[in-house]
């Protein structure tokens, strides 16, 4: 029974991650609109300069990647080498190794930064 719908967990993982890109994009462009409508300046549409994610973007997505897909290489050595359940293994080592990847991320740039 579980073999049947196993091709579902990444569908839904995708389609998850989509819908959350695509409610971002548009708070950004509904706060945008709102702000043009009111009259505020154009230059604060540009963002801030020193946020983080513009110099560094590229990297954090990058290592958050790397460590998603460790988390995939652990989480199935871990179900085809121990009695643990298969979903517990996915999500936990996914969690755990995104979760690290971006823990680097964020040590990387406050010392590139310092």
């Amino acid at each position: 029974m579980e073999d049947q719908f196993v091709f579902l967990v990444p569908i839904t993982m995708f389609v998850a991650i989509a819908v959350v890109f695509y409610s971002a994009i548009q708070a950004r462009n509904r706060e945008r609109m709102a702000m043009i409508e009111k009259g505020y300046d154009a230059s604060l549409l540009e963002g801030n300069p020193n946020n983080r994610t513009g110099k560094f973007g590229a990297l954090k997505v990058g290592m958050a990647a790397v460590g998603i897909g460790l988390g995939f290489l652990v989480a199935g050595i871990l179900d085809m080498a121990t009695q643990m359940n298969s979903e517990t293994a996915y999500f936990s080592m996914i969690t755990i190794f995104g979760g690290l990847g971006l823990i680097a991320y964020y040590m990387l740039v406050r010392r590139k930064e310092a």
